[in-house]
């Protein structure tokens, strides 16, 4: 079988971020300050949110759904592709985290249309479902990995026919494919991604974009 994914070597890296990523300066300064962080490594890399913001404007996606913020560089990737009528509804748990999130949403003003929810994302999104607003158009994971699929089963209920579910890490750093790798997280992943594969209610497609995403358009 021929092999037709290029090797992505650190030099590779830098240019394709050179010359195929337009990253505000907003946004470059919270990755930065991301990096510097204990956690810093489970950020979005720059091309995933540049291509998160162009499938907002490709989508038009006016209500954005995420689970999993952290600092807030996706969501602040999928703000300012939305336009003035967008919203963007963030869950996670960490006080902390979106306290840095909170400040570069207000930077680059966005925050009045971003609505962070802190509680277990499970529970934000049985609220949602309760509130029966308007569908999402776009939802985006990445949060932990052991509960993906109940996210993902989650999300699916509360996006309009057509919506788009982007959904990070589902390469899980080559795991997937190890053997030896048995440890609840891989397992979980190597689960949701079996899931997905065969789920007729979605078209999918897994691209080798940073840690691999899966895109699965609702049907």
């Amino acid at each position: 079988m021929s092999r037709t994914t290029t090797p992505m070597t650190e030099a590779l890296e830098d240019y394709m971020r050179a010359v195929g990523v337009r990253e505000p300066d907003v946004l470059r300064a919270l990755r930065e300050e991301t990096a510097t962080l204990p956690r810093g490594g489970m950020q979005s890399s720059p091309e995933q949110g540049a291509l998160l913001s162009l499938l907002v404007k490709l989508t038009a996606a006016r209500r954005v759904l995420e689970i999993g913020t952290f600092t807030g560089y996706a969501s602040l990737w999928m703000a300012l592709a939305q336009g003035d009528d967008g919203r963007v509804v963030c869950l996670d748990v960490s006080d902390e985290y979106t306290r840095i999130a909170r400040r570069y949403w207000a930077q680059a003003g966005v925050a009045e249309r971003v609505d962070l929810r802190l509680a277990p994302a499970l529970d934000s999104l049985a609220r949602l479902k309760q509130e029966a607003a308007e569908p999402f158009d776009l939802v985006f994971i990445d949060a932990d990995k052991e509960t993906y699929t109940a996210y993902y089963d989650a999300a699916l209920d509360l996006l309009r026919p057509g919506g788009l579910i982007v959904v990070d890490n589902v390469l899980w750093h080559g795991a997937v494919v190890d053997p030896a790798k048995t440890d609840a997280a891989t397992l979980a992943v190597r689960r949701f991604n079996e899931t997905v594969a065969r789920d007729e209610r979605v078209d999918v497609v897994l691209v080798p974009v940073g840690d691999g995403l899966t895109l699965a358009r609702k049907r």
